[in-house]
């Protein structure tokens, strides 16, 4: 069978159609195939994940993982941000077969998905600007991520320490940014593709106060990029820079494990195929890389035939603004049907 799908989860203070779109485009083919009674060329199952994102474990795509064994021992220690519980302790209150994901043994016969279809909002901003529906997605970055890096230097007295003689974390954090921040630019001049982020930045809500310089601080960094030497060589960027700044500044960084996922390519005779239906229905459309992951990847790299329509979404994404045109998303959902319909 075609499977389409995608998830069903969110980030904190998510929207509602990260994700939850692609589901319903699914439903909605098979809900069309059954009032009209009339067959697809193809069997078609649709598939709703959980765990696509990592806000919760540090760890993306966790159900499509699943599913293909790709889950590791440390992934199943990860534990969640807020509850502490392990992921292979929730996994197992969930009902799944936890003996075979602690194997890493598939759950399904990859033998047995002809091809995977997403749909999905764009989450950025290329397609309102341009005016456009819908774009055809030729490719998935991969990311590197550190998800807790700390900096630790000397907690003393705002008044009383002048410049040269402090160690603040605060400071050394920022300077570390700003550098990278540099790196970045000119690496976007050399022509790579490559997007850089911060998006978590604590110091300790016990301990923090207006007269008092920070000796702690807690982190977050991520690079993106369709390349996989970019993200290797930035990451090793990263580690030089903290090195510098740490012998600037007087501060220490200590490091996570770093998260490593793949760029993934989609499928060109899946791309083909879905541009075609584009033309067909008279689309007005895009190609466009996606800056975020989706479990496509997941399904890319297990060698399976896969394709991607984003839909044009206003208000971006991961907030509860998200909005989307009905008629964009009906667009969406008609150019996977005219897929399957003419599937070879």
């Amino acid at each position: 069978a075609v499977w389409i799908g995608s998830h069903i989860d969110s980030v904190p203070q998510g929207g509602n159609f990260d994700g939850l779109a692609g589901v319903i485009a699914g439903l909605l083919i098979l809900v069309a195939s059954q009032r009209e009674n009339r067959r697809l060329p193809v069997p078609v199952k649709v598939a709703a994940f959980r765990g696509e994102e990592s806000a919760w474990y540090g760890r993306a795509y966790m159900g499509s993982s699943a599913i293909f064994g790709r889950l590791t021992a440390e992934d199943l220690q990860r534990q969640q941000r807020i509850s502490g519980e392990t992921l292979g302790n929730s996994l197992g209150k969930l009902g799944a077969d936890i003996e075979a994901i602690c194997a890493q043994q598939p759950l399904v016969e990859t033998k047995n998905i002809l091809a995977w279809l997403e749909l999905h909002i764009e989450q950025g901003p290329v397609l309102v600007e341009k005016s456009l529906p819908l774009a055809v997605v030729n490719g998935i970055r991969g990311n590197v991520r550190f998800n807790t890096i700390h900096c630790f230097g000397d907690a003393q007295h705002s008044g009383t320490v002048p410049r040269d003689l402090r160690h603040d974390a605060v400071c050394g954090v920022s300077d570390l940014i700003m550098r990278l921040d540099a790196r970045w630019q000119s690496r976007l001049s050399a022509g790579d593709d490559l997007v850089v982020t911060s998006g978590i930045f604590q110091t300790d809500v016990q301990e923090h106060a207006v007269s008092r310089i920070s000796w702690h601080v807690r982190f977050s960094l991520e690079a993106r990029s369709l390349n996989s030497y970019t993200l290797t060589a930035f990451a090793e960027e990263i580690m030089a820079t903290a090195h510098q700044v740490s012998e600037a500044r007087g501060v220490t960084f200590r490091f996570d494990s770093p998260v490593l996922t793949e760029p993934a390519t989609l499928d060109h005779s899946v791309f083909a195929a879905l541009k075609h239906s584009c033309e067909a229905l008279a689309v007005n459309h895009l190609e466009l890389a996606s800056g975020a992951g989706h479990d496509s990847a997941i399904f890319a790299r297990q060698g399976i035939p896969s394709g991607m329509v984003f839909v044009r979404n206003q208000n971006g994404s991961h907030n509860p603004h998200e909005a989307m045109e009905m008629d964009d998303f009906l667009l969406g959902v008609g150019v996977i049907q005219q897929t399957l319909e003419e599937w070879k």
